[in-house]
């Protein structure tokens, strides 16, 4: 177990590495973006456009193929049948290629209806630029498919490098390409660089492949015991990711009708409140998959119960505070990001009370990381897939009802109350699923991060006041003192209180720093 404990903080600790590199290149991708073109309907057009490709990628390979594949293929190398694990590969890979050629297919020559039918709210000239520009976007969808294939592969032998340095490499040539064609291709540069991106982030995962030494051939078999478990795995999922691109949609199709620049607004606050959850909550969640898929195999039910609550209880000490942090120090982040080129004060403005109302639901999306990872390993994945379609529900309708009154932050906090009510539903049904998984524990460790996080804000809030009164926030590097300034404070605060009370979850950060899990 401890082997077990160790390997995976290994693995969680080079996940937060790389995934911190990534996002800081997404965010430079961002930065580029908005510092071109600002937030209107051309970048609105260009969000428009990652729809359909993002559908099909999401239905096929996202999240759907690797909650399947990997605790299936995991299993198979947990007892040595690693022949007839490498067979159900072959026949999956082979399917999902033929399916995904004539999902792109019918795509490209339908992508002007789909854009008016997610999209409707868009003038008519910006609905043919999102055309023009899913028409690039869907060669990323198939390399994409091949890359979630590897990832995939590559997690079940623990292999967690190449996948995360794949993703480096496809926000990077999206930056490079973005800003060298921009003035020749427009905004269609950056669609371009997310193609390439995709290829080239394929091309790194290859050796590593090669080193797992691939047994691919090209099989539509369909009655392989493994295949079969991995479609049955992935029926739900796909059912469940589908209604969650139809809440998504939903979302959008406010959003068009709301003005120039607000969906642009309200994907940007989410992917500010998705860095923390991509840090720590999506690497914790990533390399603790494989272990508990491997538990489950080995029949060892009560390691399953410790990681699966010390993955949550971890995952939240770190996301209450990231939350209540944001939210202090919001609108100057998104300033020193994004403010300058053609982004002006009042998309900083927009796009702050958009993420407001998004950080309320940082926490719960952030654990739900680990819980739904939980039913995958246990395969189980139904579970999950009605627990998302009823808190989508609710987002639907919250949505209908909060977006048309208030705007972007409306959607923003439907998004926020739906993402409460799936996680409240998760744990339930994993405490029914497998017995008691620490419910009181998550539920204090909660409590007094919650405390020492609101102490937190208010003495970030304050040292950011305090220095606003003694010197003249204008330029850039007087934002990044205040900020920094204001991180610093937010941690020397939070960290001694939280250390103070001794919680199990702390000594598992401070391993996980350490580069060790146990």
């Amino acid at each position: 177990m401890a082997h077990t404990g160790k390997h995976m903080a290994r693995a969680a600790f080079l996940l937060m590495i790389t995934v911190i590199l990534s996002r800081i290149l997404g965010y430079g991708r961002e930065v580029a973006l908005y510092t071109l073109f600002g937030q209107n309907y051309i970048t609105d057009a260009y969000r428009a456009a990652f729809s359909i490709p993002d559908l099909i990628y999401m239905l096929l390979v996202g999240g759907a193929l690797s909650s399947a594949l990997i605790p299936v293929f995991s299993s198979y190398l947990a007892n040595r049948k690693e022949e007839e694990g490498w067979e159900a590969v072959s026949i999956l890979t082979s399917w999902v290629l033929l399916v995904m050629l004539v999902l792109i297919a019918v795509a490209y020559f339908y992508t002007r209806p789909l854009i008016i039918l997610l999209t409707p709210g868009l003038p008519e000239e910006y609905i043919t630029l999102a055309a023009s520009l899913t028409h690039i976007m869907l060669v990323q969808t198939f390399f994409m498919a091949l890359n979630g294939l590897a990832m995939g592969i590559l997690n079940s032998y623990q292999h967690f490098a190449s996948p995360a340095l794949g993703s480096l490499v496809y926000n990077a040539v999206i930056i490079i390409v973005g800003f060298l064609g921009y003035e020749q291709w427009g905004i269609a540069a950056f669609a371009y660089g997310v193609a390439l991106g995709a290829a080239l982030n394929l091309a790194v995962q290859i050796p590593a492949l090669k080193r797992t030494g691939v047994r691919y051939r090209f099989t539509l078999c369909i009655d392989h015991p493994g295949f079969v478990k991995i479609v049955g795995l992935m029926i739900p999922v796909m059912a469940g990711l589908g209604v969650a691109q139809l809440n998504l949609f939903v979302t959008q199709n406010i959003a068009s009708h709301l003005g120039s620049g607000v969906l642009s607004s309200l994907n940007l606050a989410q992917r500010i409140m998705n860095l923390p959850v991509g840090i720590f909550a999506v690497s914790i969640g990533t390399a603790l998959f494989p272990t508990l898929a491997s538990l489950i195999a080995r029949g060892e039910m009560e390691g399953f119960r410790r990681y699966t609550s010390l993955g949550i209880r971890a995952t939240l000490l770190l996301g209450v505070p990231a939350s209540l942090g944001l939210l202090a120090i919001g609108q100057p982040l998104v300033s020193l990001l994004f403010e300058q080129g053609e982004f002006t004060g009042e998309m900083v403005t927009a796009t702050t009370q958009a993420l407001n109302y998004y950080l309320w639901g940082l926490a719960a999306y952030a654990c739900m990381q680990v819980a739904v990872r939980g039913f995958y390993a246990l395969k189980a994945p139904t579970i999950p897939v009605i627990s998302a379609v009823l808190a989508i529900l609710v987002n639907v309708v919250l949505s209908v009802q909060l977006g048309y009154r208030w705007g972007a932050p409306g959607l923003a906090l439907a998004y926020s109350i739906a993402g409460w009510i799936d996680l409240f539903i998760l744990l339930a049904a994993l405490r029914w699923k497998v017995g008691p998984i620490g419910g009181s524990k998550i539920a204090l460790g909660f409590i007094i991060s919650l405390g020492a996080g609101a102490v937190m804000f208010f003495a970030v809030m304050g040292v950011m006041a305090g220095l606003s009164s003694v010197i003249i926030v204008t330029g850039k590097g007087m934002q990044l003192l205040m900020i920094g300034a204001a991180i610093v404070a937010g941690v020397l605060v939070y960290a001694p209180i939280i250390l103070g009370f001794k919680l199990e979850e702390t000594e598992v950060i401070i391993r996980l720093l350490r580069n060790r899990w146990a």
